[in-house]
């Protein structure tokens, strides 16, 4: 399931990096300017923004991605889920529509690189992602939480899934940057793993 990320290191090589133009982009070697907890056993990948599957995506910046430790693995509680944190140059506009179209893209796009549907006989028309969202109560320290769900093929399995998703928006004035933390599992929102994915967003600093 990896090998999607792998797939967008090796794009973002053709790329500037996000810290110096002239350079390219390793996200394992790239030093953010901001912390973000990893948790023991969790792991990551980091790539540029716009993102190669989905530019209609149009920002500039960084995706980090933090996997919990079961997220491949069809027969963990932690199945699909991760997250993963926009690091945005500005102050893009964000509505529940923006969300909505931004997973949309994302989501349509992560499917289409990743399943042959010529191989497996899946018609095009399936590669297609259903998202709704809607705000919710702000949590403490964003100006903004959305809550929704993406409804996508799972690309592992090849059969549906349905995401639940946590969307929080904070400003980091000083550096001038917009950040969007996605948190994402087909567990409902009384599993723990949204106690392990609340950890990680408190723990975020716009400085180290």
């Amino acid at each position: 399931m990896k090998r999607i990320f792998i797939y967008l290191l090796l794009l973002s090589s053709f790329n500037a990096s996000a810290q110096d133009s002239t350079q390219p982009f390793d996200g394992h070697k790239w030093e953010a300017p901001y912390h973000l907890p990893l948790p023991e056993k969790w792991t990551f990948e980091r790539f540029l923004v716009p993102i190669s599957f989905a530019p209609e995506i149009a920002y500039k910046g960084v995706e980090d991605i933090r996997f919990a430790p079961g997220w491949a693995n069809k027969e963990s509680e932690q199945y699909w889920s991760y997250t993963f944190l926009w690091w945005l140059d500005g102050k893009p506009e964000f509505n529940a529509s923006i969300v909505a179209a931004n997973l949309k893209a994302y989501y349509k796009g992560l499917m289409k690189v990743n399943i042959d549907t010529k191989k497996y006989n899946i018609p095009a028309e399936q590669l297609i992602a259903t998202t709704t969202f809607q705000k919710t109560i702000t949590a403490n320290g964003d100006l903004e939480t959305y809550t929704g769900t993406v409804h996508m093929l799972d690309y592992m399995q090849r059969k549906p899934i349905t995401l639940n998703c946590l969307v929080h928006f904070k400003a980091c004035t000083i550096e001038k940057k917009t950040v969007v933390f996605h948190e994402l599992s087909p567990q409902p929102f009384t599993n723990k793993i949204w106690d392990e994915f609340k950890v990680l967003w408190e723990g975020f600093k716009c400085k180290k």
